[in-house]
């Protein structure tokens, strides 16, 4: 009988950098990734890109090249780095020129940038290490930001993965953050910011840059429900799941999204850390 991978395995939420099986894990299905989660708001590429000195952007974590590619078209050369080859080879057949590397071992061999961007990923780079290094591959004037979705369904929905996630893991760290969002109807962008006062924490404590910033963008997307339930399989607490408890869980979901007839809208706050490194 499958069974579910042990939370030992999972390191505390305040160090999610160090689950490596977790953040190596969303290539399972590069294609279904690419597919399903969305692209961030042009206003916020927009943002960046005018708070940076220049079109050179390193992009830490670019997974399939959703964010690399729209700085692309936004007019940026960019390179990725990426521990997951699969993630990698997708990224490139997309015309995104990739390394496969975690962040803190990739070698940088003397190149700069104008920015480091970091896609919802991170949270699996060490904070400080991280920081450290963007701080040293970064122009003067260069800026890092590290960006994440805060999705907010329905609440109905919400309940419906909470209660799933109780069901089919009920001693995982990812039920307890679903759970408060189901049973509290915490706003997921609380919930959020303890990764982000960790992002800022390991930025000042690196140095070399100034003080860091927080963005918001807030935006909204209409999902059927075969959409809402392709994606799910792609956000770390699923990736792992025997195919047995996945289906129990998207079975939950999809129940009550047929509930508010079929399709729902899901509110989103892009938030984003970032700092400069001090001018000339």
């Amino acid at each position: 009988m499958p069974t579910i991978p042990s939370d030992r395995s999972v390191p505390p939420p305040s160090e999610p950098h160090k689950a490596r099986q977790i953040a190596e894990s969303f290539g399972v299905d590069a294609e279904r990734y690419d597919r399903a989660r969305p692209p961030y708001p042009d206003a916020m590429v927009a943002r960046i890109i005018a708070a940076s000195p220049g079109p050179d952007v390193l992009d830490v974590g670019c997974g399939t090249g959703i964010e690399a590619r729209q700085f692309q078209a936004a007019g940026c050369t960019v390179l990725g780095v990426e521990p997951d080859a699969r993630m990698a080879d997708f990224a490139r057949r997309t015309g995104v020129e990739v390394e496969v590397a975690t962040f803190e071992s990739w070698e940088p061999a003397g190149r700069v940038f104008d920015a480091v961007i970091a896609g919802t990923a991170w949270h699996w780079v060490d904070p400080v290490a991280g920081a450290a290094k963007a701080a040293r591959v970064l122009r003067p004037g260069g800026r890092l930001a590290a960006f994440w979705h805060v999705p907010e369904p329905p609440y109905a929905v919400s309940d419906a993965l909470a209660t799933a996630f109780r069901r089919v893991m009920p001693d995982s760290p990812f039920t307890f953050a679903v759970q408060a969002v189901g049973d509290d109807r915490t706003p997921a962008a609380d919930l959020y910011q303890p990764l982000l006062t960790k992002a800022v924490d390991g930025i000042r404590e690196a140095g070399g840059f100034g003080e860091p910033e927080q963005w918001r963008f807030d935006w909204q997307r209409s999902y059927t429900r075969d959409e809402w339930l392709d994606q799910l399989p792609t956000t770390g607490a699923l990736t792992r799941l025997p195919q047995d408890k996945l289906e129990e869980v998207l079975s939950g979901v999809g129940a009550a999204i047929d509930a508010l007839g079929g399709d729902i809208t899901v509110e989103y706050a892009t938030m984003v850390v970032t700092a400069a490194r001090p001018g000339p």
